[in-house]
């Protein structure tokens, strides 16, 4: 027999992810489930019957390589409307598996080894694994104190004639921060004169609360020259199952792009772009999710009041960060571990995205839950 054992392996540290692991714990003791980044309730009946619709008008074979043209002239028309640039429908926009097939086409098609791609701690899990196994480097920079801010002197000394790609998160997750727009400023100036690539990462666009403005890399001009924009379909519009995003870039970028998706997965679901296609041709739908999670967010910070948990309501995403220090000196992952399986309540924490897994005595609970699991949620908290 072949020993495949001994194949050296491109992740060698890789592990599984946090999310499966506190999900897989939230199945085996029947814990509510405020883990994983999805919401437990139902996307649009009106959307839905537009797959398949699709599916029966016989939209069922492969479509163009990068998306139909209907759903990239949408995606170019909201793009214009929100952030005021105009992408070429034909040569700057491509429609992905996830937001997340769009990073990996992204550091892929640009990260060779020796390459240094900094990243901002807490950070989504697949960037860094990404990063690695195309022999690139993550250079962290950790945000700091309980509002997750960056120290932007920080990023200038880091970079230097091997950074490659600089990677953002707005609104940012697992943390639920805002990048400003004096953030995006500084971030504008850092990168003037450089030939540094920008992966913003806003599949959170849409979830962002307390009139806060949304400052994608698109609205700024030193930075929409170099930025791969990455958004989700699936947090949008509560289909995360679907594994439906996309990505815009400057022409020169994308045509990169465009050679790793088509080998890695070539085209996406028919159907369902058809499906979003007409959806989008309503901006209600969309515009609206802001209020209806922030309901959500002030919702769950009601119930929660009068426990010991403390924490800044989110920014953004729906995620909120919840702070246990006045309960336990556990570690963060043993503290949600125990919460998983004595009290049926399932978080993740946050050290696992840190630097160094620094721990905060932090736990990320998703709100993108109907208001009965919200309930039963907090009278968990209520009793710890």
């Amino acid at each position: 027999m072949p020993d495949f054992n001994s194949l050296p392996s491109k992740l060698p540290k890789g592990k599984t992810s946090i999310f499966s692991v506190m999900s897989s714990l939230a199945r085996e003791h029947e814990a509510i489930d405020l883990s994983q980044g999805f919401p437990n309730f139902e996307t649009d009946a009106r959307l839905k019957d537009l797959v398949y619709k699709a599916m029966k008008d016989g939209y069922n074979q492969y479509p163009p390589m990068n998306g139909i043209p209907e759903l990239r002239e949408q995606i170019s028309a909201k793009i214009e409307k929100l952030y005021h640039i105009k992408y070429k429908a034909d040569s700057e926009i491509t429609l992905t598996a996830g937001a997340t097939g769009a990073i990996y086409a992204a550091i892929t098609a640009f990260i060779h080894a020796g390459d240094e791609v900094i990243v901002f701690k807490p950070a989504y899990d697949s960037y860094e694994p990404t990063i690695k196994s195309n022999g690139g480097k993550p250079v962290p920079v950790q945000m700091k104190g309980e509002d997750f801010c960056i120290d932007w002197q920080e990023v200038k000394e880091k970079i230097n004639s091997r950074t490659k790609m600089l990677v953002i998160t707005t609104p940012h997750n697992p943390s639920g921060t805002v990048f400003s727009k004096d953030d995006m400023q500084q971030l504008e100036a850092l990168l003037k004169g450089t030939n540094i690539i920008l992966l913003s990462d806003e599949v959170y666009e849409h979830i962002i609360f307390d009139d806060i403005e949304h400052q994608s890399a698109s609205r700024f001009p030193g930075l929409a020259e170099r930025a791969i924009v990455c958004s989700s379909f699936g947090k949008t519009f509560h289909n995360t199952g679907w594994k439906m995003g996309y990505c815009v870039a400057p022409e020169a970028l994308m045509k990169e792009i465009w050679k790793i998706h088509e080998l890695t997965v070539f085209c996406v679901n028919h159907p369902t772009q058809k499906a979003f296609a007409e959806y989008l041709k309503h901006p209600e739908n969309y515009l609206s999710l802001g209020n209806f999670y922030q309901e959500k967010r002030d919702k769950f910070l009601e119930l929660i009041k009068g426990t010991k948990f403390t924490g800044t309501p989110a920014r953004g995403t729906y995620y909120q960060v919840l702070n246990f220090a006045k309960i336990t000196d556990e570690k963060d992952t043993e503290f949600a571990r125990r919460l998983t399986i004595d009290h049926k309540l399932a978080s993740i924490p946050l050290s696992v995205f840190n630097y160094e897994q620094k721990d905060n005595s932090q736990l990320r609970f998703c709100f993108a839950k109907t208001d009965e699991t919200l309930e039963r949620a907090a009278e968990v908290l209520h009793n710890i």
